[in-house]
């Protein structure tokens, strides 16, 4: 089965590739505002020759780790804090409410403002936007928590970060592990948006001055190779998922009788 699906997404990419070149060629789209496949995978193997690509590469996972790393910490430590505490959950959920969906480019003028076109303003944004998708799942997690077990360990005189450890982290962390895992996606867009509009170092940087200038098979690369970055990050995200869940029905296949 995964041979042929493998088998399929290969002819589903030839297809889109052989359509990609037939359709300017075919004058259904202007070249130049839609060069043909061999014209941007041209532009491609130049930008794997050029060094600016690979600082530019650097910039945005630097942003991206950096901004991912610090929301998902700050995620699981506030969902943990905002859920153990007695009654801190209420007095915060309306707070959460209003500041969850504020888009994070709405934040962008902030972010000038604050750091102009500097690596920090990247991660103002990464963060804000990855933090919301770690800390809602946690406290999702927390909330799914057997009280038959929570009442159990204390009966049996367990202190509350023995509770945390044995009781909640285990039936929290497959929802912590979607957390980071949507919370990767969410950082690599808006690192590239940052870069895109405030002009920080990176591919989204790269790839305005590419349209500025014309440049219109060297923006489709670019463009191509973000979207290479967000596969290998699912996919990476994806392995990390299994090997941290390994233990658990939703990666076993197991169904609990």
């Amino acid at each position: 089965m995964k041979g042929l699906n493998a088998l399929l997404g290969a002819a589903g990419l030839a297809v889109l590739l052989a359509l990609g070149e037939a359709v300017p060629r075919l004058g259904l789209v202007k070249a130049a505002y839609f060069p043909p496949t061999s014209r941007i995978a041209g532009a491609f193997v130049d930008e794997l020759t050029d060094g600016a690509f690979w600082s530019a590469l650097g910039d945005t996972l630097t942003g991206w780790a950096l901004g991912l790393g610090t929301a998902v910490g700050a995620g699981i430590v506030v969902g943990v804090v905002v859920s153990v505490v007695p009654h801190l959950r209420e007095a915060t959920a309306s707070t959460i409410e209003f500041l969850r969906p504020i888009p994070s480019v709405a934040l962008i003028p902030l972010a000038v403002l604050l750091y102009g076109t500097e690596l920090r303003s990247v991660l103002l944004l990464v963060v804000y936007a990855s933090f919301w998708q770690v800390l809602i799942q946690v406290l999702y997690g927390v909330q799914d928590v057997d009280p038959v077990a929570e009442e159990t360990a204390r009966s049996y005189g367990l202190g509350t970060w023995a509770r945390i450890r044995h009781v909640l982290w285990p039936t929290a962390l497959p929802y912590v592990i979607t957390g980071v895992r949507l919370a990767a996606a969410v950082a690599l867009i808006l690192a590239i948006t940052a870069e895109l509009v405030i002009g920080a170092p990176g591919l989204g940087a790269r790839i305005a001055v590419a349209q500025t200038s014309q440049a219109v098979p060297e923006m489709y690369a670019l463009i191509v190779v973000t979207g290479l970055l967000g596969l290998l990050i699912n996919v990476g995200a994806r392995a990390a998922e299994r090997r941290a869940l390994a233990w658990h029905q939703s990666v076993r296949g197991e169904v609990t009788v």
